[in-house]
């Protein structure tokens, strides 16, 4: 499987995700939305950093689970209950990605909602990946 980041010259330049991700070969890992659950399905942080950082990881386990890495993710929506807060926070919330997945990211999008599930999750991360095993 080959995964390739686009990011073109006349788009403005790119940060914290890819403008476009070509995968070619595989099978394709679809990821349920994740939040800062802890095993016993309790949310577990009370900043944005913290759950985001318990959401990427509960991704990341699901992706290993299914034989995947972080490198292979080809795209990530993040939910939000505030855009502010995460626009705020994104310097950490970057670095909290990069500790945790690396420099290659998939295309991605936050999205502003208005609630998650558990009223308590302030984020959830949902995505898919394309596998080469």
């Amino acid at each position: 499987m080959t995964v390739e980041r686009v990011n073109p010259p006349e788009l403005s330049p790119p940060t914290g995700f890819s403008h476009a991700v070509v995968a070619v070969g595989g099978r394709i890992v679809f990821l349920a939305g994740q939040t800062a659950l802890d095993a016993d399905g309790k949310v577990v942080g009370e900043s944005l950093p913290e759950q985001f950082a318990r959401a990427l990881a509960n991704l990341l386990a699901a992706l290993a689970a299914a034989g995947g890495t972080a490198s292979d993710l080809a795209r990530v929506t993040v939910y939000v209950t505030d855009v502010a807060a995460y626009r705020e926070c994104a310097p950490e919330l970057g670095r909290i990605w990069r500790e945790s997945a690396g420099n290659d990211y998939p295309a991605m999008a936050v999205v502003g909602i208005v609630r998650l599930w558990d009223e308590q999750a302030l984020v959830e991360l949902d995505g898919f990946a394309v596998l080469d095993r």
